[in-house]
């Protein structure tokens, strides 16, 4: 079931008062929830709440807590997704998947061929925000990602500087695996991972050259080409195997 994001301020003795119309409103009046149910709360420290509802009025609904623990529904490395973005649904689909997989955060970038103009993306910066905020709950996340503002190819390498680890992934430009690429520089817990993946049309061949003088990894998905947004869901998940697979190791 999702759980609600509330704030531990919310908490006394042992009970919650969920007030905030935003909550209220789909507990009360889209699932219907009713006095006996149980609820699953989240607060902003990952403390997790397995609640039941003790009474429901017209504003607000109390509950009492049965247990409670840290939230483990969370990557044990920090990932970002760097990406140019799509049109309509495909975007939306990128952002949640991108929230499903784990992802700290997206970076919205521009680069020469994205499909929208930068006057655009910035308009959506909010609601793909909130796409996150609505999968983070479906999915029982720890805490929220975030939609970083727009950004360039450029700013997104120099945080190489910062601590990054940084890949891109370029179709029909390397051979290079993640697999091959992972077995000599595995990915460590706690570290930070850019992931970069481009536009339907590509990165440019300017863009493939920053790269190149930024010794930015450049890493295949395989034989087979790969729309955009599936690009996204593929190159995650595939992160995620090999990060499991050197743990185990």
């Amino acid at each position: 079931m999702p759980h609600f994001f509330i704030s531990s301020n919310d908490i006394k003795d042992n009970k919650i008062i969920i007030s905030d119309k935003e909550n209220f409103s789909h507990i009360a009046k889209s699932l219907r929830i009713k006095k006996g149910e149980n609820l699953l709360l989240i607060d902003e420290n990952q403390i997790q709440y397995e609640t039941v509802v003790d009474d429901i009025s017209n504003k607000e609904i109390t509950v009492s807590v049965k247990n409670s623990y840290k939230s483990c529904r969370r990557l044990d490395f920090r990932l970002y997704l760097a990406q140019s973005p799509l049109r309509s649904d495909a975007q939306s689909r990128v952002i949640e998947k991108a929230t499903e997989l784990g992802a700290d955060a997206v970076y919205p970038v521009y680069t020469d061929n994205c499909a929208l103009a930068e006057s655009v993306i910035k308009k959506k910066i909010p609601k793909w925000q909130r796409i996150m905020y609505e999968a983070s709950k479906q999915c029982e996340r720890a805490y929220i990602p975030e939609c970083y503002e727009l950004s360039s190819l450029e700013k997104i390498l120099s945080l190489k500087d910062s601590n990054f680890k940084i890949v891109a992934f370029c179709e029909r430009y390397t051979d290079l695996t993640l697999h091959e690429y992972c077995s000599n520089y595995p990915i460590k817990k706690d570290e930070k991972l850019i992931v970069i993946i481009g536009p339907e049309g590509g990165f440019s061949q300017k863009e493939f050259n920053l790269f190149k003088s930024k010794n930015i990894p450049m890493l295949t998905l395989g034989n087979l080409i790969l729309k955009a947004d599936t690009a996204v869901t593929v190159a995650l998940g595939n992160i995620i195997y090999e990060f499991n697979n050197y743990r185990k190791n």
